[in-house]
């Protein structure tokens, strides 16, 4: 394992450990902002709350923009149950037995913050004769809270009330083989990629050949983290995100995945050749895929009706929105990529 992809690794395990359901992203976005904070570039905020940088080109008329997104899956309070422990409703697209189980912390509107448990409410085998056959649903699912009530008061008590957020254990462990499992692969880990790209343009010296942005998006997982904030001189938006992985896919963990389709349609052609080619020129392994149940930021910008040159590429990512996993080869060829292509030729 190179340095480089170490650093990276060490810093998506900073990042992953930040609680960032979307819709409550601030403390990630601090993170970002002091992160670069001694890098020469411009940074602004947005009006939702992501994170606008701006590096100059030797051509300031055309733009590319390039985007990972540190929203993450996440719950929220829906009632609080005269038992003292909380039913959740979903934020983002995942099912509920991917988090059965699971250790959160809710947080409430002042900003104190409780531990958790996510249980089935039949749970005990010894108590409930269909434990195992029960579905794992809304009605089913609740938040055994890590403190001593034993009814709705209590739990008011404590100042926890429908609406508060509640967010995953990542768990990440780092391996000896190279790999990184961890809730929030998506989007953290390419976030982490473009922050290390971000300082290695800076560090360089790098002229970059056109005008670049980079949008930390913080609304992706619920459609809308980067359809705005696109200046108008802009030609090619590159997603950054996660290649999925499963039965029928190309996608691996130790290649950057570069994506031909997803639920939204085709990504463009020209720039999907493109990425594929400065792929080949520079020895870095890649597999072309098709994402059946996908969307990405920059398909939400082209559904906004943005006039933009579209791609989607990222680092392979096995049990999305789930127990997530990948090695750090795929990291390293996604930076790869990322590096020449930001040095490339604009896609008209």
């Amino acid at each position: 394992m190179t340095t480089k992809v170490s650093e990276t690794i060490q810093l998506i395990k900073e990042l992953v450990e930040i609680p960032s359901p979307s819709g409550n992203t601030n403390q990630v976005i601090t993170f970002v902002e002091k992160y670069l904070r001694d890098v020469q570039v411009e940074m602004k905020r947005n009006h939702k709350g992501g994170l606008l940088v701006t590096i100059p080109g030797v051509d300031n008329e055309h733009h590319r923009m390039l985007t990972a997104h540190v929203d993450t899956l996440g719950a929220i309070v829906k009632e609080i149950k005269s038992s003292g422990r909380l039913t959740i409703d979903l934020i983002g697209g995942f099912t509920f037995n991917s988090i059965e189980g699971e250790y959160c912390q809710i947080e409430t509107i002042s900003g104190k913050t409780y531990t958790g448990t996510i249980l089935m409410h039949q749970t005990s085998v010894h108590v409930y004769k269909e434990a195992r056959k029960l579905e794992r649903n809304q009605q089913n699912i609740e938040v055994r809270i890590d403190e001593k009530v034993h009814n709705a008061e209590d739990v008011r008590q404590l100042g926890i009330e429908v609406g508060d957020f509640i967010s995953f254990n990542p768990r990440v462990e780092i391996t000896p083989s190279g790999f990184i499992k961890s809730r929030h692969l998506d989007d953290k880990a390419s976030v982490a990629i473009l922050l290390q790209l971000i300082k290695r343009i800076s560090n360089e010296k790098m002229a970059l050949p056109y005008a670049t942005h980079f949008l930390i998006s913080n609304n992706e997982e619920i459609g809308y983290g980067g359809n705005s904030n696109i200046p108008s001189q802009t030609v090619e938006y590159l997603a950054v995100d996660m290649g999925a992985i499963g039965d029928g896919q190309s996608t691996d963990e130790f290649t950057v995945s570069i994506c031909a389709k997803d639920s939204s349609g085709p990504y463009h052609y020209g720039l999907r050749k493109k990425l594929v080619e400065i792929a080949r020129q520079n020895n870095i392994d890649y597999k072309v895929d098709i994402y059946p149940y996908y969307g990405s930021d920059a398909s939400a910008a082209i559904r906004a009706g943005h006039d933009i040159v579209h791609g989607l590429i990222g680092p392979g990512i096995d049990a999305s929105h789930a127990f997530e996993r990948t090695h750090s080869s795929s990291l390293e060829h996604t930076a790869s990529l990322l590096y020449y292509y930001v040095q490339s030729e604009m896609t008209y």
